[in-house]
């Protein structure tokens, strides 16, 4: 597979349901020596405390404490802070993903709202024409979810839904987790071991 030129990913993580999947995610990137911007909405880390337990009073200290000493390096933006690096069209990211992605915020790219950072460097990566891949986190979805979905798609956004597959015999909610981020790593053809392929042996002990 064909190495990214910068090493250099941005990772959304939104109010949606399954924060453990971007949490995921940046431990794998960080473990590949990636540099990973962060940014997380307000809603995101509403939903990190509900599902994860993370203390979020202090973001940028449970930040250190949950990905310091992975390799790699962990750039923290504010979603409100607008004249961020990645904001630019100039800064050279490789691409960006949000996972898990809320509706609302898909919602927002679809229309280039582009009223906070996350929307902000997604639209950024659409006029630049870098790689930009959307988890979407929602059941059931109507006609608005779907007809975004399809707007976004239609302009090269890789839509990867939180819909894991169980021909690799997973054994455990980590394996049904790993499954997803490889999907969004197999998009970006980053190299990674994290699930047994269709037609390879399993490397389960």
């Amino acid at each position: 597979m064909q190495q990214l030129d910068n090493k250099r990913l941005v990772v959304g993580i939104t109010g949606a349901s399954g924060s453990i999947y971007g949490i995921r995610l940046i431990e794998t990137l960080l473990g590949l020596d990636f540099t990973v911007h962060l940014v997380i909405s307000n809603a995101g880390w509403r939903v990190l405390k509900e599902e994860m337990d993370w203390d979020v009073t202090n973001r940028e200290g449970v930040l250190e404490e949950k990905f310091g000493g992975l390799g790699g390096s962990l750039v923290y933006h504010p979603v409100s802070d607008i004249g961020a690096s990645i904001a630019s069209g100039s800064y050279l990211a490789d691409g960006m993903i949000i996972m898990p992605c809320s509706m609302g915020t898909l919602s927002s790219i679809a229309q280039g709202s582009s009223d906070n950072l996350m929307s902000r460097t997604a639209d950024v990566m659409m006029k630049e024409a870098r790689p930009l891949i959307l988890v979407p986190r929602e059941t059931p979805l109507h006609a608005i979810h779907l007809e975004n979905m399809l707007k976004l798609s239609r302009l090269g956004v890789r839509m990867i839904p939180a819909m894991p597959a169980f021909y690799h015999k997973p054994q455990t909610m980590e394996e049904l987790i790993l499954f997803l981020v490889g999907k969004v790593l197999d998009s970006l053809r980053i190299q990674h071991q994290l699930f047994t392929r269709w037609g390879e042996p399993d490397q389960r002990g």
